[in-house]
């Protein structure tokens, strides 16, 4: 049977890993591991519907009470200084232990797309790899992987994007995406938003419509969204500081 790790209240102790708390409803990279770090002390939230406008990327809330978010947001859990002191790593590993919350996150982003004429999913290295095919299957679309330099064979167009010292890039193979094409780009999180910015742009490039970005966490402090201009993103929960 699948394991189920329930949050616990923090203790005093510096030590002590943050409470997992659902709060209310709504709206999506920096990677480590299998999850992402955030140098704060963080607890994973469902969101507010809120609606940011102007040069910050389109906020699209969810219908509120929904209470699969929540429990979402409660099967995440957050290692303290993981992979390093001052990190707060948010892992999906144990959403992904529980079949039912896994099930919900995938019927969540299936519900929201089915209807909008996705044609591509486009699944962000790694762990857009884990989310993308699901729902690309259920929505009757491809998936296309959006990887790292020199992971994919043939021939491929690739984008730029500055990293905190340094830049790397992300690649798809020519013909993949096509320009009659609309795509959702998915990954599991959104943090600085440089990964997810390379990803829309190199879609953009061959002609193609990008429809949303669907991420399952947002980690708000590091304003990500606002590299993505009017571009909407829809997220399932974020962790706060």
């Amino acid at each position: 049977m699948p394991l189920h790790f329930h949050p616990r209240l923090p203790s005093p102790s510096a030590s002590a890993p943050p409470l997992l708390r659902p709060t209310g409803v709504g709206f999506g990279g920096a990677r480590v591991g299998v999850g992402v770090g955030v140098a704060a002390r963080s607890s994973v939230r469902v969101t507010g519907g809120r609606r940011r406008r102007g040069r910050a990327a389109v906020v699209v809330p969810m219908a509120s009470g929904d209470a699969r978010v929540a429990r979402i947001a409660s099967s995440i859990r957050v290692i303290p200084d993981f992979p390093k002191p001052g990190i707060m790593f948010q892992d999906i590993t144990t959403l992904l232990l529980d079949t039912k919350v896994f099930r919900d996150t995938i019927d969540l982003f299936v519900e929201r797309y089915k209807d909008q004429g996705i044609t591509v999913v486009a699944g962000v290295e790694a762990r857009g790899f884990i989310f993308g095919p699901p729902i690309a299957l259920a929505i009757g679309a491809k998936f296309v992987p959006l990887r790292k330099p020199k992971k994919l064979p043939g021939e491929v167009i690739s984008e730029e994007y500055s990293l905190e010292y340094g830049t790397d890039k992300i690649e798809m193979h020519v013909g993949a995406v096509e320009a009659n094409d609309r795509a959702l780009v998915v990954d599991d999180l959104i943090a600085t938003g440089g990964t997810l910015c390379a990803a829309v742009k190199l879609i953009e490039r061959v002609g193609a419509k990008v429809v949303e970005c669907a991420c399952v966490i947002e980690l708000p402090e590091l304003k990500g969204r606002d590299k993505l201009g009017d571009r909407p993103v829809f997220v399932l929960v974020e962790a706060d500081a």
